[in-house]
């Protein structure tokens, strides 16, 4: 399960040959989410507000770098970093 960014607490990330849609998770203390790729909903889970909203804005900026994420794990490959929410 790679760490794809790391930003105000919040822990992105994504695993390797996971079921669809293209999706990645996001960590913030003891709760937990699943976010698809495309659209941002929550697929499963429940963050606090203001970091739903954090990863909102970061997956919103870093939505091609997401789907390169998931390519590559499906490929077999390690995805890159990609840069925290400043």
């Amino acid at each position: 399960m790679p760490e794809l960014s790391r930003f105000f607490g919040i822990v992105i990330t994504m695993y390797a040959r996971d079921h669809g849609p293209p999706h990645f998770h996001a960590r913030f203390g003891e709760h937990e989410a699943m976010f698809d790729i495309e659209s941002s909903q929550v697929l499963r889970g429940r963050l606090p507000k203001r970091a739903h909203d954090l990863v909102d804005q970061w997956s919103d900026l870093h939505r091609s770098e997401l789907r390169a994420a998931w390519d590559a794990l499906g490929q077999g490959t390690n995805p890159d970093k990609i840069a925290p929410l400043s």
